[in-house]
C-alpha cells in the first residue's frame, strides 16, 4: 500500500504489518516456540519427580534433567532469536515512517494540515515510533495465545476439569480487553494531541525568549504553558486511569483463574485422583498461565496507544498537497521567469508583476503589508483557492522557485551542512561563490574550523546578521532558476549590504536566471534591472532605481528615509 492510499490509522497498521510480514512471520513462530519452551518447564519437572524421584530411579531422573536442560536450551535461544529478528524490523519501521512524515512535511508542494511545525515534529518522532509498535505487539499476542492453548492442552491431559477452566479464561480476557480499547484508543489520541501542542508551545517560547524578555512577557508566557501543560496532563491521566482500571481487573482475574486452578489440583491431589508430580505440573502451569493471561490483557492498551499514533501518522500522510502539480500547461522552461496577473491575495488588489529572465526586479513596497503579501504569495506555502488570479513560475528542471525568507531558518549541524543543505555531492566552486556573494564567508572566516564551525539549533551561536548571511548563502548555491528574497538585509550593516547588492548583481545577472527581491534597500534597489513599485496591493510604477528616483517624489522620499 502506497503513502497515497493511506486514508486512516488503520491502513498504515496494515501497511507496516504487510512490507513486515517476513520478519513478523519469522519473529512471532520463535516467540511460541519460546512460549512452548515455557510450558513444557512445568511437564518436565512434574514427569521429573514421576519417573524419577518419587520411584528412586536413578536414570530417569538423568533423562528427565537433560530434557529440562535441552527445554531450558530452546526457550533462551528462541526468545533472544525471535526478539532479534522483530527489534531490527520494528527499528527499520520506525525509520521509514519517519522519513514519509517528514517527506510529506518538507514537500515543495506542502501540505494541508492544521498541525503545527511542532506537532509534525512529535508525529516525526514518537508518534512514528510508536506505530511501530505493533511489529512487537502482534507477535507478543499470538504468542500468549499460543500458550494458554498449550497450557490448557496440558492441563487436559492431566484432568479435563482442569483443562477447561483454562480454556474459558482466555475469550473472557479477550472480551475484557477488546471492550476497554475503544475508548484507551479515543483518549490515547487525545493525550497525544495535547502534548504535541504543548511540546510545539514550548519550542515557540524558548525560541522567542529574549523577545519576551524584551517586552516583560515572561509571566503571561509561563502561564500560557502551564495552561497547555495542564491539559496535556489532565488526558494523559485520563487514558492511564483507563489503562490501569483494565489491568487491575484482567490481572485480579488472571490470578483468580490460577488460584483455582492450584487449589482444585491440590484437593485432586489429596484424593489420589493426580499424581504428586502431576500436582506440581499443574501448580506450576497455573502459575505460569498469570504471565500470558495478564499480556493478553496488557496488549491491547498498548496497542490502543499504538492506533491512537498511527491514527497522527496517517492524518499527515493523508493530508492533500496544497499546491498542483507541475503539468506540461506551465510556461515554457526556455526560460526562466515569474509572471503574477491580477492577483488578489491579502492586501494585494489586482496586482500585475513580471520578472524576466536575465534580469533582477526589486519590488518597493510603500507599505510593508503589500511586501509581506507578495513574498507570503511567491513562498509556495499558499492554496491556490487563497488568491485570484494567476501566478506562472517557468524554469529548468529541479527547482524551479526558492523563496528565502528574511527570517533566516537554520538547523543544528555546520556551517557547511546549512549552506548546501546537506548536498551529499558539493559543488566547492559554486560554495565559493555563494558564500562570497552572501557576504557569508566573512562569517566562516570568523572561526577556526571555518565551514566546519557547529551550529545549534536554530543558529542560536551566531548574530542575527550572521545567520541571514548565512541563509542568503543557502539560496544562492541552490541555484535555482526563479529566485526569491524577502528583505535580505535587514539585519547586517550598510557596508555588508553594498557588497551583498554587488554579490547577488554578479551571480543572479545571467541569461539561465531570474530574481526577485522584495525590499526597502537603497543598495539593493539601486543594483536591480527593474523596480516595481507597489501602493495600495497595486503597481503604480516601474522603472530603474534612479528614473524612479528623478520622475517618482514619493518613491525617491520613501527610499531616502
Amino acid at each position: 500500500m502506497s503513502a497515497r492510499a493511506i486514508r486512516a490509522g488503520g491502513d498504515v497498521i496494515r501497511r507496516t504489518i504487510a512490507r513486515n510480514r517476513t520478519a513478523l512471520l519469522i519473529g512471532s513462530v520463535l516467540l511460541c516456540l519460546h512460549q512452548l519452551a515455557e510450558t513444557s518447564v512445568a511437564v518436565v519437572i512434574g514427569v521429573l519427580i514421576d519417573i524419577g524421584i518419587a520411584p528412586g530411579r536413578v536414570p530417569g531422573m538423568v533423562a528427565a534433567i537433560a530434557a529440562l536442560a535441552g527445554v531450558f536450551l530452546v526457550l533462551t535461544v528462541s526468545y533472544r532469536a525471535g526478539m532479534r529478528v522483530l527489534n531490527i524490523a520494528l527499528q527499520k519501521e520506525a525509520h521509514a515512517l519517519r522519513l514519509e512524515v517528514s517527506e510529506k512535511a518538507l514537500s515543495p508542494r506542502g501540505m494541508r494540515s492544521e498541525l503545527t511545525p511542532g506537532e509534525l515534529v512529535t508525529v516525526s518522532g514518537s508518534d512514528a515510533d510508536q506505530t511501530a509498535w505493533f511489529l512487537d505487539l502482534l507477535p507478543r499476542m499470538i504468542a500468549a495465545a499460543t500458550a494458554v492453548v498449550a497450557t490448557a492442552i496440558a492441563l487436559v491431559v492431566v484432568d479435563v476439569t482442569l483443562g477447561a477452566v483454562a480454556l474459558v479464561a482466555m475469550p473472557v480476557f479477550f472480551a475484557l480487553a477488546h471492550a476497554a480499547a475503544p475508548k484507551i484508543t479515543a483518549r490515547a489520541v487525545q493525550q497525544q494531541s495535547r502534548v504535541a501542542e504543548a511540546t510545539a508551545l514550548a519550542g515557540d517560547l524558548i525560541s522567542g525568549a529574549r523577545s519576551l524578555a524584551g517586552i516583560g512577557a515572561q509571566d503571561a508566557a509561563a502561564r500560557r504553558y502551564r495552561g497547555a501543560s495542564r491539559v496535556a496532563l489532565s488526558a494523559a491521566m485520563s487514558t492511564n486511569r483507563w489503562i490501569a482500571l483494565q489491568r487491575g481487573v484482567t490481572a485480579a482475574l488472571s490470578g483468580l483463574a490460577a488460584a483455582v486452578i492450584a487449589s482444585v489440583a491440590g484437593w485432586y491431589a489429596l484424593t489420589g485422583r493426580i499424581t504428586t508430580g502431576e500436582l506440581v505440573t499443574v501448580v506450576g502451569l497455573a502459575q505460569f498461565l498469570i504471565e500470558p493471561l495478564t499480556t493478553l490483557s496488557g496488549l491491547p492498551a498498548t496497542a490502543a496507544k499504538a492506533r491512537g499514533s498511527a491514527e497522527r501518522v496517517a492524518a499527515v500522510l493523508a493530508a492533500e498537497p496544497l499546491l498542483p502539480a507541475i503539468t506540461s500547461s506551465t510556461p515554457s522552461a526556455d526560460a526562466s521567469g515569474l509572471r503574477l496577473r491580477g492577483v488578489h491575495h491579502r492586501s494585494l488588489d489586482g496586482i500585475d508583476l513580471e520578472a524576466r529572465s536575465a534580469q533582477i526586479t526589486a519590488v518597493f513596497a510603500h507599505d510593508a503589508v503589500d511586501g509581506d503579501a507578495v513574498a507570503s504569495l511567491l513562498s509556495g506555502r499558499v492554496a491556490p483557492e487563497s488568491y485570484r488570479g494567476s501566478v506562472d513560475v517557468s524554469g529548468g528542471g529541479g527547482a524551479r522557485l526558492i523563496a528565502e525568507p528574511h527570517d533566516a531558518h537554520l538547523f543544528s549541524g555546520t556551517i557547511r551542512d546549512n549552506v548546501t543543505a546537506g548536498d551529499a555531492a558539493v559543488d566547492s566552486a559554486r560554495l565559493t561563490l555563494a558564500l562570497q556573494a552572501s557576504g557569508a564567508d566573512q562569517v566562516v572566516d570568523l572561526f577556526e574550523a571555518g565551514l566546519d564551525h557547529p551550529l545549534l539549533d536554530r543558529g542560536h551561536n551566531l548574530s542575527g546578521g550572521q545567520r541571514q548571511r548565512l541563509a542568503l548563502a543557502r539560496a544562492l548555491y541552490a541555484d535555482a532558476p526563479v529566485l526569491v528574497l524577502h528583505e535580505p538585509t535587514t539585519a547586517v550593516d550598510s557596508v555588508t549590504e553594498q557588497r551583498i547588492a554587488a554579490g547577488v548583481r554578479a551571480l543572479r545577472g545571467r541569461a539561465d536566471a531570474s530574481t526577485v527581491v522584495i525590499t526597502g534597500s537603497p543598495a539593493l534597489l539601486a543594483m536591480a534591472d527593474r523596480v516595481a513599485v507597489l501602493r495600495n496591493g497595486r503597481v503604480v510604477a516601474e522603472g530603474t532605481h534612479r528614473e524612479l528616483l528623478e520622475t517618482d517624489p514619493s518613491y525617491a522620499e520613501a527610499v531616502a528615509r
